[in-house]
């Protein structure tokens, strides 16, 4: 009669995780060299030259357009954000585009930023905006406010 013989160890269901020990000392000792490297740099001297400063935020064109709550538009146009001066008005959103559009055409890096009274139709916003865009705005803000009384964040 055979009789099979018996194994002492069944098959086992664990991860062997010596791989990942060895892994990871390997990258410990990498880190524990490379570390005081980081720390360390070289000294020099930048030579002295003349030159201009870049243009700053404040020589920027800025537009600030207003939509009404009849629907009109308005905007004033100046080196700071303004709401509250006119400098030029539309009726309709073919004549806001093309005097946008002139103003774009002047000088390119004009900043636009839109601002609706409360009232003021929200497609009629949208469409102001998609007006902008056709005349050439590239750079669009929106400007919202808290309602009165309550604090700014």
């Amino acid at each position: 009669m055979l009789v099979k013989p018996q194994r002492k160890h069944g098959p086992k269901a664990e991860m062997n995780v010596v791989p990942y020990i060895d892994v990871m000392l390997v990258l410990l000792v990498i880190f524990m060299v490379t570390a005081p490297m980081l720390v360390q740099g070289v000294k020099i001297e930048l030579p002295k030259v003349a030159a201009e400063a870049l243009p700053t935020e404040n020589e920027r064109q800025i537009l600030t357009l207003s939509v009404k709550a009849d629907g009109g538009f308005y905007w004033h146009l100046g080196s700071e954000l303004n709401a509250e001066d006119q400098t030029d008005s539309a009726i309709d959103l073919g004549e806001m585009r093309e005097k946008v559009a002139a103003i774009i055409a002047e000088r390119g890096d004009t900043q636009v930023y839109v601002r609706a009274d409360d009232a003021a139709d929200y497609g009629r916003v949208v469409a102001g905006i998609a007006e902008l865009q056709r005349g050439g705005v590239v750079n669009l803000g929106l400007i919202t406010e808290a309602p009165p009384g309550q604090p700014t964040p």
